[in-house]
């Protein structure tokens, strides 16, 4: 597989790789909360959070600061569901394909 040699496969488009990677994994772990069966109380929150990674990844280069608080946001509201973990881990690698928030 490519991936494991750092690699991503070819596209054919002009889209930045990190926003595929983002809008995927976004949506996987969308899925993934949409068929899980436990409620919990702070699942609202997290859809909301995944709605709005979403939409950024649909309009070009997000914005670094942003998305760390929607993970922050998730990580805080999915991050004792174990069966999301892995989801919640890629959405985690995919934002840090974008690279540290710049220091204040």
């Amino acid at each position: 597989m490519l991936r494991s040699l750092g690699q991503r496969a070819v596209t054919g488009s002009d889209e930045d790789p990190r926003v595929a990677e983002l809008r995927t994994a976004v949506s996987r772990l969308r899925r993934e909360l949409a068929t899980h069966p436990a409620e919990f109380p702070d699942r609202v929150i997290a859809e909301d959070e995944l709605a709005a990674l979403a939409a950024m990844a649909t309009h070009g280069t997000p914005e670094v600061p942003r998305m760390r608080r929607s993970l922050l946001l998730i990580a805080g509201a999915i991050g004792s569901v174990s069966a999301l973990a892995r989801g919640l881990s890629d959405v985690r690698s995919a934002v840090e394909l974008f690279g540290q928030a710049p220091r204040r």
